[in-house]
Parts: C-alpha cells; sequence; structure tokens
C-alpha cells in the first residue's frame, strides 16, 4: 500500500498511511482558494459541493471549469453534504456561516487567512485566526491548512511523484482529524507538514510567518521550522 509522511514540526517523522477513501466534501467559499482546492478534490476522485453567499446558479462558471464531480449548493447543504468541509471564505465574512450546530462533529479545514478587506493583516493580539473561527464553530473539528500557499501555487503545483513535493502546513488538536487532512494534501500532490496544535501551529501558518506564502520541499520546511521551535 502507498504511504506518505507527515513531518511533525517537532523534527521528528511519522508516516500517514495513504488508503484512499473517496469522500464527500463540502466547501464554503467560492473565489480563488475554494474553487483551486475543489479542482484538486475533484481531479483525486472525491465529490465535491462549493457554495457562496448567493445564488448557487451563479456559479455555473466555477462548476464548468472545475468539471466532473462538483456541483454547486447553498453553503447549509455544502456543510451537511460534507464528510469533510473547507471553509474559504474572506475574513470578514467569518460570521456569515451556516448554523455552527451543522458543523458539530465535522472535520472543518479552516483554510481562512486574517486579512482586512484592504488586503491587510488583521490584528489579532494573542489569538491566532483558527482560535477564532473556532469560537464561531466550536463543535467542529478544526484543522488548519491549505492556507499558507497563494490559490496558482495551490492549484497548479502539486505533483504526481513524492520527489520534492511542495509542502502544505496543517495544524490542530485533534490528531485524528489531522491525519485525514493530511491524507488529503498527500491525495493532491503536496507534502503534509505539522506545525503542531492549533494555537502555536496556528500563528506559524499565520501571514507574515516565515513559513506563509513560500513554496518549499520537506527539507526546507524542516529548517525554517526548527528555527521556529
Amino acid at each position: 500500500m502507498l504511504r506518505g509522511v507527515l513531518f511533525q514540526w517537532y523534527g521528528t517523522f511519522r508516516v500517514v498511511e495513504r488508503g484512499k477513501r473517496n469522500m464527500n466534501i463540502g466547501i464554503v467559499g467560492a473565489g480563488r482558494i475554494g474553487s483551486s482546492v475543489a479542482k484538486l478534490f475533484a481531479q483525486a476522485g472525491h465529490h465535491v459541493v462549493v457554495s457562496h453567499s448567493g445564488d448557487p446558479q451563479a456559479l455555473a462558471p466555477v462548476v464548468a471549469e472545475v468539471g466532473h464531480g462538483v456541483e454547486a449548493r447553498t453553503s447549509g447543504e455544502a456543510v451537511t453534504f460534507g464528510d469533510i468541509v473547507v471553509l474559504a471564505i474572506p475574513w470578514s465574512r467569518r460570521h456569515d456561516l451556516p448554523n455552527s450546530q451543522l458543523f458539530a462533529n465535522r472535520i472543518v479545514i479552516d483554510a481562512i487567512n486574517p486579512f482586512d478587506e484592504n488586503g491587510k493583516i488583521v490584528n489579532l493580539g494573542a489569538s491566532t485566526s483558527s482560535q477564532e473561527i473556532s469560537k464561531i464553530v466550536p463543535e467542529a473539528r478544526l484543522v488548519k491548512a491549505f492556507n499558507t500557499l497563494n490559490f496558482q501555487t495551490l492549484r497548479d503545483g502539486g505533483r504526481s511523484s513524492h520527489e520534492d513535493r511542495l509542502v502544505l502546513f496543517l495544524a490542530g488538536d485533534d490528531s485524528q482529524a489531522k491525519e485525514v487532512v493530511a491524507r488529503l494534501i498527500e491525495e493532491v500532490g503536496y507534502a503534509a507538514v505539522d506545525s503542531g496544535f492549533l494555537a502555536e501551529g496556528g500563528r506559524r501558518q499565520q501571514p507574515g510567518s516565515p513559513i506563509f506564502n513560500v513554496p518549499m520541499t520537506v527539507d526546507e520546511a524542516r529548517r525554517r521550522m526548527t528555527s521556529l521551535a
């Protein structure tokens, strides 16, 4: 059976089994990141529902571009559809998420970065963006991931070979949820690197950090993570 590698932030390696199971993935947000991950997941054989704040029919161009395996529904329907739910909305729209009870016990990938409407980084003080999102969906199994590469690199940078793959970082407090997300990352052509728990790891993944929006291999990630430890 094929296996991938999940690199722990503290410098040891952990093997993650890549047993494939097609899943239902709901995506809330159909902008650049949302449509990019929709395409990656659909190409990997998963069933994907995309959504935004408006009429699902307005997403016909996104569905057409992504192709087979993707359909558009409302945000609430995307959440209830998903074994995994991806949040890819602007920071300013975070309070517009569907009812928090819909997220209960679901693995939720938080790909939201705290930029304001002018593209400036929001100062969250001692908190992190995922900790703030967790307050909105407190019963979700939240994993911070798919937020550290820009949409173009995310869309085009995956590799079928494991040689010198680019890294996607992930952080969270639920180890089983992180393993599921790590497998997804490996399936779409990236190396999954665990940056730690939601507070510490989420801070390492914030905009402005040494690992944010810097395409790198696992070896480079190891060096950068060691400097942050």
